[in-house]
């Protein structure tokens, strides 16, 4: 998509990324938030550490932002061990596999982001390595083939992914720990923006104006911490430093950030909906020619939070705003009716 946005979940730069390593915890003590998961992972750790073992591999999946990559090097520091990271995209052959996995001493991670995207060539290869510790490669070819196979140290596979549906079965089979991470309460963004303040050297800070960054950031520590660094600088060139309920108001405002964490792409999609098709039902590639804008980028960055925040109605007939969604907006839609899909036929309730 080309339009660029504060409150997006994906990193948007090679800078950004390396002010979150910044901020980022180090030991699973310090991690906020997912507590369900978190525990999980504190008992296969210390068994694994009890075993002298590596821990079963992991898959994380969910949305961006919500600490994936983060938990991956949290468990290889626990591990003590190295953590070599790679992505789906890059591994486009099975030999790519070979030198991340022979790289691998006795209890290494490997990280694997966007795993969803492995090609079906490398995503066999890595089976016997999840299983037995070893990788199968053809010599030669023809009559004159012949398979050798190395023996590879005991690692752990951690996998990212925000579209868990696209794995396949058997891969997804080979994973001993599998979890969803959710979106984050407002009191957990709050207790990792505090944190990011005393990282950041931020001293002058009221605790309802951090409440207020939390309360805007989506449930994503990635888009409260890139709002934190926004009014922290707006602090500092009209504040004094001073981060105040006013200065937050102001420095979001000028973000076109507005009390939900709606931004104008957000707006601007619910008032395509709500004006030019009089609040829907509306096919998404309508919406998409409408706005400009690309339809598969819409509906994987934009429809989620709307979905979330109740703004939105996917059904049989399009997407749908809600009365909610309406209001947010201030279009007025007479009659909003809403297709719940049953697995028979649709109902209709009106909202």
């Amino acid at each position: 998509m080309a339009t660029e946005r504060i409150i997006t979940g994906e990193s948007a730069s090679e800078e950004e990324a390396r002010a979150n390593w910044a901020l980022r915890p180090e030991r699973i003590d310090q991690f906020v938030g997912q507590r369900e998961l978190i525990e999980r992972l504190r008992i296969g750790l210390e068994a694994a550490n009890g075993r002298d073992e590596p821990m079963d591999h992991v898959l994380l999946h969910g949305p961006p932002g919500l600490g994936k990559t983060t938990l991956a090097h949290v468990i290889a520091q626990e591990m003590g061990a190295s953590l070599v990271s790679t992505s789906g995209p890059a591994l486009t052959r099975g030999t790519d596999l070979v030198g991340a996995l022979t790289r691998l001493g006795k209890h290494d991670v490997l990280f694997i982001d966007e795993i969803h995207r492995l090609p079906t060539a490398v995503e066999e290869f890595i089976y016997p390595a999840m299983e037995d510790h070893r990788i199968d490669v053809q010599v030669d070819s023809g009559m004159h083939a012949r398979t050798v196979s190395i023996a590879l140290q005991p690692f752990t596979l951690i996998g990212a992914t925000t579209r868990a549906g696209l794995l396949t079965g058997p891969l997804r089979s080979r994973f001993g720990v599998s979890h969803n991470l959710r979106y984050y309460e407002e009191s957990d963004l709050l207790e990792i923006l505090t944190r990011s303040c005393a990282m950041l050297s931020i001293a002058g800070f009221e605790g309802e104006a951090l409440a207020m960054i939390a309360s805007r950031s989506r449930g994503t520590p990635r888009v409260a911490n890139r709002l934190l660094r926004r009014v922290r600088d707006y602090a500092q060139v009209r504040a004094q430093g001073a981060l105040s309920v006013r200065v937050v108001e102001e420095a979001l405002a000028l973000e076109g950030v507005d009390a939900l964490g709606l931004d104008e792409l957000d707006r601007r999609y619910l008032r395509t909906i709500g004006q030019t098709y009089k609040g829907g039902p509306v096919g998404l590639e309508a919406i998409a020619a409408t706005m400009g804008e690309d339809s598969g980028a819409l509906e994987a960055v934009v429809e989620p939070f709307l979905l979330q925040v109740g703004f939105l109605a996917r059904t049989r007939r399009g997407r749908q705003l809600t009365a909610d969604g309406a209001g947010h907006i201030g279009v007025s839609v007479a009659s909003i009716e809403v297709m719940v899909e049953t697995g028979g036929e649709p109902e209709t309730a009106t909202g």
